[in-house]
């Protein structure tokens, strides 16, 4: 994938769900009721024999309680300050695209930033976007399109956006080159995970 680091992709997300179920000593087959996916499905997941999506760990992270990029970073104790190295993000794959953490998944408050790297074609799913809080936008390179309601927003190379997120929003990657996002959450309500919404409906590589 062009302008993705070959690290994002190496990570077992099998080994990680195992690891997470059996530390929380759920069976298979508990597993499977309470995320409403099949036991032989998740079974394929744990011993890497098929690639979860976005919104299929999403659904395991629900049933599991933990946030989703818990199956792409050893679990960690929230902290007040966060200070991450470049290569220490959190790396979460999907279809023609990567989001990488920097430290919100961490944060013992309401923030979360994130880098996503967008290729040509690339968008947040064919549905619309809500949740609460604030979400701040600064493109970094290329272009991105951004709906919020009725109002289409083109932002290239040095733009920014902020919006309230309650209003619907969608993104896409409407030019020929990759793009490089800071995506800023803040201020959502306690309990929610915005940041896999804007990916979700799209497949894990």
């Amino acid at each position: 994938m062009p302008g993705l680091s070959r690290e994002a992709i190496s990570i077992d997300v099998g080994v990680r769900l195992r690891q997470l179920r059996e530390a929380r000593k759920v069976s298979m087959r508990t597993l499977a009721q309470m995320s409403g996916l099949s036991a032989n499905a998740l079974s394929m997941i744990e011993r890497g024999k098929t690639s979860p999506s976005v919104s299929t760990l999403y659904r395991l992270a629900d049933a599991l309680g933990v946030p989703v990029t818990d199956f792409f970073s050893p679990e960690t104790a929230r902290k007040k300050a966060v200070f991450l190295k470049a290569d220490e993000r959190a790396r979460l794959p999907f279809m023609r695209g990567l989001w990488e953490g920097m430290g919100g998944e961490q944060f013992t408050g309401r923030m979360m930033p994130f880098m996503l790297t967008l290729e040509s074609g690339a968008h947040s799913g064919p549905g619309m976007v809500v949740h609460t809080g604030h979400e701040f936008v600064y493109c970094l390179r290329g272009q991105v399109e951004y709906q919020v309601e009725n109002q289409v927003y083109l932002l290239e190379a040095g733009d920014s956006l902020l919006f309230a997120a309650q209003q619907k929003h969608r993104w896409r990657n409407p030019g020929s080159t990759v793009t490089n996002l800071l995506i800023i959450i803040s201020d959502y309500a306690e309990g929610e995970q915005p940041f896999p919404m804007h990916i979700e409906e799209m497949s894990a590589h």
